[in-house]
């Protein structure tokens, strides 16, 4: 999940069940006899899936015809899609939604598929563990995206700091943000961090891994409760307070609704800061970036695993052919000679370190996240905590900016709402 501002509620218990419990792993057409396929994914993940479906229809007699949609528009096309039921035979989704999905019956079981591939427990484990319900597997890991630290070590050489050691805890990383600020940032052009402070979804994105990486979590295991007014959180929400109660964060942290939280960092005015893995490829050739695993207040390490998932829709009639497609796509060819040679994050844990990541370290790093990272559930993620109008976004802004003494009242507006 990369965080996106605006993103509205989504409607998505108005999904039409199609094929109770995701209908069964039944035999269709034959795995590879030159059937066409039709695929959707959203825009934010529009590279990864051009260059997979590229490479399968170049290697393949079966076909896939991909359609890409707007990120912002592709919870309620795919709810359109269900109720009328004309889902494509395979489409990806944000895995954060994935478990409303599952529950409303759109994907396949595809369990017993999975269960015969060779590396099966090797599998991105968020993404598995939000693709299954009740017991039985329904999607597999499509793409990923990872929070990480990145510094500029050239801005930390300059404020005195050693270019080379990045932050270790969550209070390191606010004193050599606030180092970097006093020392290089009286012009008001260099800033120690910032982070989206009227986003939802960046909060998650970044902030939630310092719970994790300190042993706690945000809700419990049903995603039913919320616990983000407990110690773990409200202790890495104090030291953002603080950070932008001493003018560290920049001056638009407090507005920044999202689209443009990623675009500060690459044109050398920041510090240190939480980033998007994916945007490590993107950045200035000539910039020296150090890359470092999100940590808690006194240390740990963790990460939100984002990104997206993929299945058969459970009304596909080329189930065995989308099957064809969707195997090849977690194998080692495709996993290490389209997406890690593209610098993209493995889905298979077992292949972190790969010829490609080899040759970065910060890439090995990264890959070797997946399996300590976490990705939340919750039937209501989208309404409870990227809805700007959710709950989830007063609680963070009060804490951060406002009295930090309604987190609890909010907390339990979170709670009510994932109950809904």
């Amino acid at each position: 999940m990369q965080p996106r501002a605006g993103m509205a509620a989504i409607a998505l218990l108005a999904l039409t069940t199609v094929a109770a419990c995701g209908g069964s792993e039944r035999t269709a057409a034959p795995a590879d006899e030159a059937t066409t396929i039709t695929m959707w994914t959203r825009a934010a993940t529009q590279a990864q899936s051009e260059r997979l479906v590229k490479a399968y229809n170049a290697s393949h007699k079966n076909q896939v015809k991909l359609t890409v949609i707007p990120t912002d528009n592709y919870q309620p096309r795919i709810a359109a899609a269900a109720g009328a039921k004309q889902l494509p035979d395979v489409f990806a989704a944000d895995v954060i939604f994935v478990p409303n999905y599952t529950s409303q019956g759109l994907y396949l079981d595809i369990s017993d598929r999975i269960a015969a591939l060779p590396y099966k427990d090797k599998l991105a484990p968020s993404h598995i563990r939000l693709g299954t319900l009740d017991g039985r597997s329904y999607t597999l890991p499509h793409t990923l995206d990872l929070s990480v630290w990145f510094w500029n070590k050239d801005l930390y050489e300059k404020a005195g700091l050693d270019p080379e050691k990045g932050p270790t805890t969550l209070k390191e990383f606010a004193e050599q943000a606030t180092t970097v600020d006093e020392k290089l940032g009286k012009d008001g052009k260099v800033h120690g961090t910032f982070f989206g402070g009227n986003c939802g979804g960046c909060y998650v994105f970044t902030f939630w891994p310092s719970v994790w990486a300190s042993g706690a979590q945000v809700m419990d295991a049903e995603g039913t409760t919320s616990l983000n007014d407990q110690a773990a959180m409200t202790d890495v929400f104090k030291v953002y307070r603080d950070l932008y109660a001493k003018g560290v964060t920049g001056p638009t942290a407090k507005e920044e609704q999202g689209p443009t939280w990623t675009g500060f960092f690459p044109k050398g005015e920041i510090g240190v800061m939480p980033m998007p893995s994916t945007t490590l490829g993107s950045m200035p050739k000539e910039m020296r970036i150090g890359v470092a695993p999100i940590a808690g207040p006194d240390g740990g390490e963790s990460t939100f695993v984002g990104g997206d998932s993929v299945g058969i829709s459970s009304t596909s009639e080329n189930a065995d052919a989308a099957w064809d497609f969707l195997s090849w796509t977690v194998s080692d060819e495709a996993q290490v000679e389209v997406m890690a040679k593209n610098k993209d994050i493995p889905a298979r844990t077992d292949l972190a370190d790969n010829k490609y990541s080899a040759q970065d370290p910060r890439v090995v790093l990264m890959n070797s996240m997946v399996a300590k990272g976490q990705t939340p559930y919750a039937l209501r993620f989208g309404q409870t905590f990227n809805d700007p109008q959710g709950p989830w976004l007063r609680l963070a802004r009060e804490a951060v900016f406002g009295d930090a003494g309604k987190v609890a009242q909010l907390n339990a507006e979170i709670t009510k709402s994932l109950q809904q």
